[in-house]
């Protein structure tokens, strides 16, 4: 596969795709999760996020997501903020960005094609028009021999080369992944960078966190450090 199929047009193009304005956030018995965060992700931006375990990474992650909520400041996303967004304009939000998270988040009823085409049929398209290129990315990350296996079956690594298949299947305009390559060898990982770099060249934004520092010397891409809730690098 040369390179994923053409995203289309973005709607509502902005300069920046995320935006953190002293973003905190926190739990009662775990207050400074997150402190004072300023993060500007600009269109078409790729980026590593690295930090020690425990240094709230995946929350960030989360907030960006839409899963969890700053207890402070700001979180824009796509030039809207993300507290003021109505619940009918929240999952149009949601379709925009494509989510890679450590448990997987798979459909265990479902097999590999229907998972990874999950976001092409709640957008409404019809599988003959989507399969050609579900199989294409199924056969790219490695699972093109396993269309009818369900998760259950499938190896930690599977999991996550389906995961991030389905991610992106959609050319979301916001790529956020987790741990992507976390469970997969030297040369798997290259090849899941060399997709994300694909679909950063036609213009989707790309954060990914990673304790792979080899791999985000090799991708080339801005680095960013989480340290005990405070973010160095991500204010322009």
């Amino acid at each position: 596969m040369s390179s994923p199929p053409r995203r289309a047009a973005v709607i509502e193009p902005v300069a920046e795709t995320v935006r953190l304005n002293g973003v905190g956030f926190g739990y009662a018995d775990s207050p400074d999760v997150l402190r004072g965060v300023n993060l500007s992700l600009q269109a078409g931006s790729f980026h590593f996020l690295t930090g020690p375990s425990g240094a709230g990474k995946s929350t960030l992650l989360r907030l960006l997501t839409l899963s969890e909520r700053a207890t402070s400041g700001e979180v824009r996303l796509f030039g809207q903020d993300a507290s003021s967004l109505s619940r009918a304009e929240t999952p149009y939000v949601r379709r925009r960005i494509g989510a890679v998270f450590q448990d997987f988040r798979l459909l265990d009823h479902l097999d590999l094609f229907e998972n990874a085409a999950l976001p092409l049929r709640l957008a409404g398209q019809r599988p003959r028009d989507y399969a050609p290129d579900v199989e294409e990315m199924l056969r790219w990350v490695g699972l093109g021999d396993r269309l009818d296996a369900r998760p259950p079956s499938l190896s930690g690594g599977e999991k996550q080369r389906l995961a991030i298949a389905r991610a992106v299947m959609g050319k979301p305009d916001l790529i956020i992944a987790d741990e992507p390559t976390g469970s997969v060898d030297q040369v798997m990982a290259d090849r899941l960078l060399k997709l994300f770099q694909a679909l950063n060249r036609l213009g989707a934004t790309v954060l990914i966190a990673s304790h792979d520092e080899a791999l985000a010397e090799r991708s080339g891409a801005r680095r960013l450090h989480l340290e005990r809730g405070r973010l160095f690098g991500g204010a322009r």
